[in-house]
């Protein structure tokens, strides 16, 4: 629908617009309904919510047999056998088998290691994977830096590390390089996300089997895709998965999980103990001590016991919605705030927005990152937008969303311009570099919006109506 029509229609209009031309949305209306009776405090707090990718929504059910629970039983810490521990314990593993079945993860050949995030689930992997001279980490450009810090690990332990890179302006990889530079080297740990958190583009996962072939583990990056995405394990066969619940269905914060082949968790070592990790140790000489067999020699501590029910009950609320209806809902959505973005011009033709990545739906998830431009085709201050942004009740996100690679070559900086910003003694702020890169006529930012299980169309509407509002505005007269 051109912006034109966009600006001039009212919400209601627009959405019968998009219902007339999309008969697929009218199947959608239950999450018209979903929100009022779980999500309505988005409703009576004006709030836009759309930085999904950032942290999903909890519904309100969740809270309510979660506190149900908490409220009618007693539970103590699970290390140990006494009643309240049994009854924690039982509960603990219970959610364990929830993950794993709502993965579709054969519990023979797959485990599931509590951690407190994504990030918790990788340093797992980086500290404890066998990396060598001979057994390196290959990653794409297109990675967190919670999976690009792995990388730390890798060199300490003398690996070599190679990044794969990118073949198109949409932000894919180069499929051809990433084979090749696969097939190039002594397999080691591989990893890639199957959806990007900064361009919203989903990866081809035959990846997963193509480098599994060549003798590479495979560590898929699944946090910004499981949300509105189905992952089957019983297909795709990663050899690590890291990923944050809160991601999914907003509550609880504070776990994660690495889901990892068991033929793959018999090659971890940890490099350190902690309580719950060892069956038996002692002071009276060095490295008397015996790891836990299994997931309990990985997870450090106590684990969040009083959460992990919660991770079941958000679960079974996605599952009582189904993941393939939440997918084609905001899928929906975005197709048609993709299709307003790219149309919206100024009134001499410039275009209004600058999209990162893909501008349809093909192989692409509900996230959208993209620049807001003047009609002189200057970026607008990403400070200044996500100020005025919030004020018109509109949550979404700004920088590079800790994904340098997709930002670097999003805004085509180029080594030689990043170099001086590294190795010096003092520390450089993100704003620092975005000022330099001003000075190339560069960015080094950008802004970021997703949607997710409780976004409606009023949502989208109100977005591009705020966008609006910045037509034939000059980027100078912000700054």
């Amino acid at each position: 629908m051109p912006v034109r029509t966009v600006r001039e229609q009212g919400v209601g209009e627009a959405e019968d617009a998009l219902r007339s031309r999309a008969p697929g949305y009218a199947d959608t209306v239950f999450f018209d309904e979903l929100r009022a009776r779980e999500y309505h405090r988005l409703d009576a707090t004006g709030s836009v919510y759309l930085d999904y990718t950032g942290g999903g929504l909890y519904a309100e059910s969740q809270l309510r047999e979660h506190l149900a629970l908490l409220q009618s039983r007693v539970f103590g810490n699970p290390h140990s056998t006494n009643p309240t521990s049994g009854a924690m314990t039982e509960l603990v593993e219970a959610t364990r088998r929830s993950v794993l079945r709502y993965f579709r993860a054969d519990p023979d050949e797959y485990v599931a290691i509590f951690t407190p995030n994504c990030s918790g689930a990788l340093r797992v992997v980086g500290e404890s994977y066998p990396f060598s001279a001979t057994r390196p980490y290959a990653l794409t450009w297109d990675n967190h830096n919670s999976v690009n810090g792995v990388r730390e690990f890798a060199r300490a332990k003398g690996a070599p590390v190679r990044y794969l890179p990118f073949a198109t302006p949409e932000l894919r990889i180069d499929i051809e390089q990433v084979r090749d530079g696969l097939r190039n080297v002594p397999p080691g740990l591989f990893a890639f996300p199957a959806q990007s958190n900064f361009s919203g583009v989903q990866h081809p996962l035959e990846l997963v089997a193509e480098a599994k072939d060549l003798g590479w583990d495979v560590l898929l990056d699944c946090a910004a895709f499981v949300p509105t995405n189905r992952l089957d394990l019983s297909v795709i066969k990663p050899d690590l998965v890291p990923l944050s619940f809160y991601k999914i269905f907003g509550y609880p914060t504070g776990v994660g999980a690495l889901i990892v082949r068991r033929e793959v968790l018999a090659r971890l070592r940890r490099p350190w103990f902690a309580g719950g990790t060892i069956s038996i140790v002692s002071v009276q000489g060095e490295g008397w001590h015996y790891l836990e067999d299994g997931v309990a020699a990985f997870e450090d501590g106590t684990v969040n016991y009083l959460s992990l029910p919660a991770v079941d009950l958000g679960l079974r609320h996605i599952e009582s919605i189904g993941i393939e209806r939440i997918h084609d809902r905001v899928m929906l959505l975005t197709g048609w705030l993709l299709e307003a973005m790219t149309g919206a011009t100024h009134s001499n033709g410039a275009p209004l927005f600058h999209v990162h990545g893909p501008t349809d739906t093909l192989a692409r998830g509900a996230t959208i990152a993209f620049l807001l431009l003047d009609d002189q085709g200057r970026s607008f201050d990403y400070q200044l937008l996500e100020t005025d942004a919030g004020a018109a009740g509109i949550s979404l996100r700004t920088g590079c969303f800790c994904n340098p690679g997709s930002g670097e070559h999003a805004n085509c900086l180029a080594g030689d311009m990043m170099g001086p910003f590294f190795g010096r003694p003092e520390p450089v702020t993100f704003r620092q570099m975005y000022e330099k890169a001003r000075e190339f006529g560069k960015d080094s930012s950008a802004l970021r919006i997703s949607l997710g299980i409780a976004t409606n169309f009023a949502d989208v509407w109100r977005f591009m109506q705020w966008a609006g509002t910045f037509r034939d505005r000059g980027a100078d007269e912000l700054h």
